[in-house]
């Protein structure tokens, strides 16, 4: 893929963190990207790091609805900003909707919109709203923008595009009591696996990305102090997030005819190789 032809991206949870940084190295690298969220005012802050597009700057809008616009200029992407709660299939079916309206068609999503949930909660005590609301987020969430983007990109013409999904290290080997979280993660390497097989025959390349403590407001904590395995409280370093938009940023431009399976992107130092 090469965002000189005016690629189109949908980017989930794009008011924060790694989606707004994922987003605005896609925007400035010439990407139209959707930018999806909960919360407008946070997505317009997003639009607003990146240059203006040649093809409207942004517009704003609820799920199912884009308004506006203004020239900008031709020096970056264009950018829509779409309130949309992942875990809501209306939400999502007007998201990529309103994308195709205003773009044409969606040649990647980065499927990024997920929630720690309440931190450090023992299983015997976690309330079952909570490991719902993560689930419904990091796993129905994930799926349900996968399968709005792989009908998509079976029927357009030309044929295909990119999912990328973000995963975590937490896909791998879990922190202690975490268990809403640790278990969604894990579904999601299933997620990409069976979404990257059932996708070969339309040109639909599926990926995941892992991440860990790039530095973002949910992941400050770690600096300070973290719960270790072993029952300690410890710091641990941290990485700049930019680091981690341009690995996206690699993978979403590779040709259709090569993938990135799973990268793992972390701290050098972080207690992960040895973590338990």
């Amino acid at each position: 893929m090469n965002a000189k032809h005016n690629a189109i991206a949908v980017v989930t949870g794009a008011g924060s963190g790694i989606g707004r940084a994922v987003a605005v190295e896609l925007l400035r690298a010439g990407w139209s990207v959707a930018l999806a969220g909960r919360r407008v005012e946070t997505l317009e802050e997003t639009a607003a790091l990146a240059p203006e597009g040649p093809h409207g700057g942004t517009s704003g809008g609820t799920a199912g609805r884009a308004t506006g616009g203004t020239a900008g200029r031709a020096t970056g992407g264009a950018a829509l900003t779409v309130r949309t709660d992942v875990s809501r299939p209306e939400d999502v079916s007007a998201l990529f909707a309103a994308t195709v309206e205003r773009f044409g068609r969606v040649d990647l999503l980065f499927n990024n919109a997920g929630t720690f949930g309440p931190g450090g909660v023992p299983v015997e005590e976690l309330p079952y709203e909570a490991w719902r609301h993560v689930v419904d987020t990091n796993l129905n969430g994930a799926f349900l923008c996968a399968q709005a983007a792989y009908r998509q990109m079976k029927e357009q013409d030309p044929q295909g595009g990119r999912i990328i999904n973000n995963g975590s290290i937490s896909a791998h080997t879990p922190r202690p009591l975490s268990v809403a979280y640790t278990a969604t993660k894990h579904a999601l390497t299933g997620l990409t696996k069976a979404l990257s097989l059932d996708g070969r025959p339309y040109r639909i390349a599926v990926g995941q990305i892992d991440i860990g403590n790039a530095a973002t407001d949910m992941t400050s904590r770690m600096q300070t102090g973290a719960l270790q395995a072993n029952g300690e409280v410890a710091p641990e370093p941290v990485m700049d997030v930019a680091d981690v938009a341009r690995t996206v940023r690699h993978m979403a431009e590779l040709p259709l005819e090569a993938n990135v399976q799973f990268a793992t992107v972390l701290a050098t130092a972080m207690p992960y190789v040895g973590r338990g």
